[in-house]
């Protein structure tokens, strides 16, 4: 049954962030909120927990996992990112966006989008994010919360619980979170293009 951590969203308490941090260093699986919908996340090394988001998600593949880095520092270490890529970064970090870029040899190929070798990668702007990377010392890899058959992502903790009780490990309550997802924007080529719109203004990508 997974453990449910009320965390203040703008004050994270630190004595919960380390028990959920060692969650993840367990191989656990978390529920968390973010600076648009709840995600699912572990840690990067453990492949019995990918797998298990991959089934709650029911995704093959083809689906990209993204890294939640603290940073564009740390994203720089997974992703290919030359000059103009890296300014268009920074314009746009921390913030609702997933951004798709070609990986680095830091990524494992079992994260990585089988056929194009790329990776997701994210700078949320969000304290209970932030404290969660700050302790763990590296990316979160994450996937939205959206279950199989649904179009929107969760958002409510207790909701999240009920569902999943049995399939992850923890839950951070950090209270509702919106109901649309990342907008992501896939780079690989050199120019925006736009896969999804979700929270983030697209304005600049269209």
């Amino acid at each position: 049954m997974a453990q449910f951590f009320q965390i203040h969203p703008t004050n994270p308490q630190l004595r919960l962030i380390r028990q959920a941090v060692e969650i993840l260093k367990r191989g656990g699986v978390i529920a968390y909120p973010t600076d648009s919908s709840y995600a699912l996340g572990c840690a990067i090394g453990n492949k019995d927990a990918m797998e298990a988001i991959r089934k709650i998600r029911r995704v093959d593949d083809d689906h990209n996992f993204t890294l939640v880095c603290r940073d564009l520092s740390e994203l720089s270490i997974y992703a290919k990112v030359d000059n103009e890529i890296y300014r268009l970064l920074k314009r746009f970090t921390p913030g609702p966006y997933t951004f798709i870029l070609g990986a680095t040899r830091e990524v494992p190929r079992r994260l990585q989008h089988a056929k194009r070798k790329t990776i997701g990668l994210r700078v949320p702007d969000f304290p209970i994010v932030d404290a969660l990377l700050a302790e763990l010392n590296e990316p979160i890899m994450s996937s939205t919360l959206i279950l199989p058959g649904q179009q929107l992502p969760m958002n409510d903790a207790e909701e999240i619980r009920e569902r999943l009780e049995h399939e992850i490990d923890m839950v951070i309550d950090g209270g509702p979170c919106d109901l649309e997802p990342t907008t992501v924007i896939d780079l690989v080529h050199g120019f925006p293009r736009l896969l999804r719109s979700g929270k983030g203004d697209i304005s600049a990508f269209e």
